[in-house]
């Protein structure tokens, strides 16, 4: 479990606010309302909120990244709240419901990186290098408040039969547009990718919104 308040750094000579910094924690952690205990984000207006209260990001592609960036990516350095281990969660699919310690959390959407994770890893091309990755993360909504622990088993409760995985959505957004329409098969996706995809689509004549991105 990585916890962390926002903190204040220089940025191109301007201060910027920023909650991405997470340290590890030991000893259960309250998981309510939208966050963790001890937990907070700098802009509510892109960051948090119900449908991203917990980041969960795999060990395995934290592994995956020391390779590839050819230095030590430990726990907690995307931002992530929960560091998994054996759960798949770029093909976890939106809407599985996960037990967590005394907590039921639900999959809502993939993590769409803008400059601030370019800031914690002091590389502003990072982020098109994460995205081209392809390896998300996954965020969670809190289903049922309770604590949580480093060490405790994820349990995968539910799964709709939908398919639409935070892979595929992550796909669609930044490498085939040719998937966008499956979202709208997968009613617990955040509202915001919904309104996305209808846009893409043309079944909306609205001002298009701001694209999902995120830190």
């Amino acid at each position: 479990m990585n916890v962390g308040r926002p903190r204040t750094v220089p940025f191109r000579g301007s201060p910027v606010t920023t909650g991405i910094w997470k340290v590890p924690v030991s000893g259960p952690i309250r998981a309510r309302g939208v966050n963790l205990a001890g937990d907070d984000q700098a802009d509510r207006s892109v960051h948090g909120g119900a449908d991203k209260a917990i980041y969960a990001y795999a060990q395995e592609d934290l592994s995956w990244w020391t390779v590839e960036l050819g230095q030590i990516v430990a726990p907690g350095t995307f931002g992530e709240n929960l560091t998994t281990a054996g759960i798949d969660v770029t093909n976890a699919v939106v809407g599985e419901r996960w037990a967590v310690g005394s907590a039921v959390l639900e999959v809502s959407q993939p993590r769409t990186p803008c400059y601030k994770l370019g800031i914690r890893m002091a590389d502003q091309r990072f982020p098109s290098r994460f995205a081209a990755a392809a390896r998300p993360g996954a965020y969670l909504r809190i289903v049922t408040e309770g604590d949580v622990a480093a060490g405790d088993e994820i349990r995968v409760l539910s799964r709709p039969d939908h398919g639409v995985t935070v892979g595929l959505v992550e796909r669609a957004y930044h490498a085939d547009r040719s998937l966008v329409r499956r979202l709208l098969d997968a009613p617990e996706l955040a509202d915001g990718w919904l309104d996305w995809a209808q846009h893409v689509l043309g079944y909306l004549i609205e001002p298009d919104p701001a694209p999902p991105a995120e830190a």
